[in-house]
This record gives structure tokens, sequence and C-alpha cells, in this order.
């Protein structure tokens, strides 16, 4: 894993807030848009609600979706954007999803009044379940 240069992670902001124009939220009406950094490029996403609640999916998990479906494995960064006046971290899910890419990728939540902060995943879930809880393949 290799931190961001402060130039990938305003893009990666830039990217998360545009994205963000394109979320579908009308129960929640809570949009967010995330970037993850994954091989050097910059893949969004944007949650998108259902009728059905249980069936929505959060913004970061459709952008790490778009990195692994593009071959990635491994992901640096994700910003998140959210909210009007303070930041809204990844959820708990989202957190565990993250994991399995990259415990020690930076994590920056960005609000639209300007409002950031950033931390490394293994802060925001500490002792995290991962591949390496699991037995090892037969």
């Amino acid at each position: 894993m290799s931190e961001p240069t402060p130039e990938q992670v305003e893009q990666l902001v830039a990217g998360a807030q545009a994205a963000r124009e394109n979320a579908y939220a009308p129960y929640s009406r809570f949009p967010v848009g995330a970037a993850v950094l994954a091989g050097g490029r910059v893949f969004i996403g944007v949650n998108v609600e259902n009728a059905s609640y249980p069936l929505g999916v959060c913004a970061e998990r459709n952008a790490v979706a778009a990195a692994v479906a593009a071959g990635e494995r491994q992901i640096d960064a994700v910003a998140v954007v959210a909210g009007d006046q303070d930041v809204a971290p990844p959820c708990g899910g989202c957190r565990q999803v993250l994991n399995e890419f990259g415990p020690e990728m930076l994590v920056i939540s960005a609000s639209l009044a300007g409002v950031r902060r950033t931390w490394h995943l293994s802060e925001l879930i500490p002792n995290a379940f991962g591949p390496h809880s699991l037995p090892p393949p037969r």
C-alpha cells in the first residue's frame, strides 16, 4: 500500500463530490459519493437506494466493486463525500468491505461545507475480521 499524494487526495475528494450528484437516494435524501484509489487510478461510486430498503448499496461498496471489476485487488485510499455540514465516515459494513482490500488505507471523509477528517482504516475498524481470520484453504 502506498500513501496517496496531496494531489491524489484532492482528486479523490473531487471525484467523490462529483459522483455524489448522481446518487439515487429518494428515501433517505442522503446522497453519498465515494472514490477509491487503486493501481494509481480513481474509481467512483454512489449510494443506490431501493424501495426494499435492505437492497440499497452504499457508495463505498460500489466504488470498490468498480475497482475490482477493473482487476484491482489493493486499495490505497477512499474518499467519501456526504452531509452538508459534518462528515460521514463509512458505515460498519463498508469498513468491513474496505478492509478486505487495504486495512491501512487512508480514509478521507468530507462534507459539502469543506470539513474534512482523515483516518487510516485500521483506526476505524480495529482488530478487523479479514482473510487472515479464516483457516487456510484445503
